[in-house]
């Protein structure tokens, strides 16, 4: 992205004021990069820009040093103006060795600048990334701003005093280059230093030597001969609402809306999970918060995980669980017993690239039609997708409100870039929220498992030990009348209808869809779900800002889906369709609709980026002109 100058006079001034930047810190998997970003984001959130973030790193354990694929990286976009990707172009690279050079300097605009360590850019080191020759001395990088420093060597001679010895001394690098950045973009060392106190409370030797490090960047920064171009970036605060906010990653947001969910149901909550890439911090993040009404459980396997989850709700709790697109294949059948028993589960899918163990610390949105139509039977569930890092709050409420009200499974779709993205998030009051307390059922005159609300076609929830409300349900089909196993063909087919019609019922009860930007009518509808919407978002602005008639449209309920959608569809010319997939929902939209929708699909383990998707507006609005 192009930085939005105030002033083009730098010989002249010792800073750069610009609206916009996008930063990525790149080095091996070792080197910190993702404590350095973090620490960066909470300065600049502190400091007021609107950010977002996003946490690239490799799958490998511990990946050979100096390897490409072992390339660690952490992007941030922030600026003065609404920010809702980490951005396309990076205006700042920071290579900690050749192979983050290598692997990441194609993504820098011309004339961008790149801080590399030159300490590290040995014969090994630059044979490991296939350089045949130094890209510090071939005049490969001369379309760029390049700052060379022995960032080795600083850093030893910053932590000199504290006797770490050679090897504990570079562990400090990232910190020496924190101090570097933060000094580029006048950001605040303070917090960091806090941080770094408390993380190393107990060995402050480690601490001090880190903070010394820092201080040591900040200061070569402030002192050193710098080359021409090279100085702090001024970035105004950005406009936003009053209120008391904090960073949050999409994982940390969906744990607190489960738990913000159970409170609003007034019921216990069961997180029961089996760790898997990238969906295990859900389950560190709830078991961190005992002193709500949730209860975790690692169990052995997938399958033991959703059958625990069951159990609870059949007990009388709400029952959880999560897992990425390998273990949902595996929980498919415990899902359609829920499904069977018209018991309330809540099912987290974060989405990663596959299939089978395929990228698991990269993000795609490939699990669509599993979660429609994956399981065996006809066994319809709601399906919902979360659109950003702090909409995974809202959408995880919404999960345990039609989970419990309608006494079925729930998916719920996120995936590997909102769980570990991270952007700001004003932290809402309770008292704004909409209760919707569980009532379990407790009138023992009459009761058979069978009886159902008449408008929601739910199931009664009756928990079993209660004296007179003692019942059992099971995956065999069961009576409409007595709730018994019941294998009379016409009984089974009412029953399959009644679970399809309930949740189709869910439709009435669902917002209307509405358009994220635009018109609700005109020459192109642009339609996202899932994690699509900061890259979707941003385009449409973009051609809107040139005049182009296009509209922005992000589905949250895939399953049923709103009920007004297909109307609002009809109204344009054109409908596209940008999905990280070869095209699942886009063929969902043809079928239910009958529009001629196209698909722009990837499938690269990243994020979409703002250009990809102007870039396919153009075409589309040029092919739709053409045609007419």
């Amino acid at each position: 992205m192009e930085l939005a100058e105030e002033n083009l006079n730098e010989h002249h001034l010792d800073e750069k004021r610009v609206v916009d930047v996008v930063v990525r810190f790149a080095g091996d998997s070792g080197d910190g990069m993702q404590l350095t970003g973090s620490n960066f984001t909470q300065a600049t959130a502190l400091y007021g820009n609107d950010l977002s973030t996003f946490p690239d790193f490799p799958a490998e354990i511990r990946a050979p040093v100096g390897a490409t694929f072992g390339v660690s990286a952490f992007q941030i976009y922030f600026g003065a103006e609404d920010v809702t990707t980490a951005g396309d172009a990076l205006d700042v690279l920071v290579a900690m060795n050749p192979a983050a050079l290598i692997t990441n300097i194609k993504n820098l605009v011309d004339g961008g600048l790149v801080i590399v360590d030159s300490g590290a850019f040995t014969t090994k080191n630059l044979t490991k990334a296939k350089y045949d020759t130094n890209p510090l001395e071939d005049g490969s990088l001369d379309k760029y701003r390049v700052l060379t420093i022995d960032i080795s060597a600083q850093v030893l001679q910053a932590v000199e005093p504290y006797n770490l010895g050679h090897k504990n001394g570079l562990r400090c690098k990232n910190m020496w280059t924190l101090g570097l950045v933060m000094w580029l973009f006048d950001r605040d060392r303070n917090p960091t230093i806090q941080n770094l106190r408390s993380k190393f409370a107990k060995a402050p030797e480690i601490a001090e030597a880190n903070i010394a490090a820092l201080n040591a960047g900040h200061a070569y920064g402030e002192t050193a001969e710098l080359p021409s171009g090279i100085h702090v970036y001024k970035i105004p605060k950005a406009k936003v609402a009053p209120g008391t906010y904090r960073n949050v990653t999409g994982t940390t947001a969906l744990a607190w809306g489960l738990i913000a969910g159970a409170e609003l149901a007034d019921i216990d909550l069961l997180f029961a999970s089996y760790p898997i890439t990238p969906a295990s911090n859900l389950l560190h993040e709830l078991a961190n918060r005992k002193e709500f009404r949730v209860n975790t459980f690692q169990a052995e396997d997938e399958i033991a995980a959703v059958c625990a989850a069951i159990g609870a709700s059949f007990a009388g709790s709400l029952g959880v669980t999560s897992s990425a697109g390998p273990g949902i294949a595996l929980k498919a059948e415990g899902i359609a017993l829920a499904a069977a028993t018209e018991l309330p589960l809540v099912i987290v899918n974060t989405q990663r690239g596959g299939p089978s163990t395929g990228l698991p610390t990269k993000t795609e949105q490939s699990d669509l039609n599993m979660a429609l139509f994956g399981r065996h039977g006809d066994t319809p569930m709601p399906v919902i997708a979360s659109a950003t890092s702090t909409d995974c709050f809202d959408v995880a409420i919404e999960a345990v409100r039609l989970a419990t009200k309608y006494m079925t499974p729930v998916m719920l779709l996120s995936d590997g870039y909102l769980a570990n993205a991270a952007e700001p998030w004003q932290i809402p009051d309770m008292a704004d929220l909409t209760p919707f307390p569980v009532r379990h059922h407790t009138d023992t005159e009459g009761f058979k498992p069978s009886l159902r609300d008449h408008t929601t076609l739910a199931r009664v929830w009756a928990k079993p030990g209660t004296p007179g409300l003692e019942h059992r349900i099971g995956g065999i089909e069961r009576s409409y009348e007595t709730g018994d196993i019941s294998y009379d063909p016409e009984n089974h087919q009412l029953m399959t209808t009644l679970r399809k019609d309930k949740v189709q019922g869910i439709a009435a009860d669902i917002p209307l869809q509405e358009v994220c930007l635009g018109n609700t009518s005109g020459r192109l509808a642009v339609v996202g779900w899932g994690s699509t919407f900061g890259a979707i978002h941003q385009a449409v602005k973009r051609a809107r800002q040139e005049g182009l008639d296009v509209s922005h449209i992000q589905v949250r309920y895939l399953s049923p889906l709103p009920r007004n959608l297909g109307e609002l569809l009809a109204g344009f010319d054109g409908v596209l369709v940008p999905e990280m997939n070869t095209g699942q929902f886009v063929r969902v939209l043809r079928s239910e609709f009958l529009i001629d929708a196209e698909g722009l699909n990837k499938v690269a383990g990243q994020p979409f980026k703002i250009g990809e998707i102007l870039a396919a507006i153009h075409l589309k609005l040029a092919a739709l002109k053409e045609a007419s």
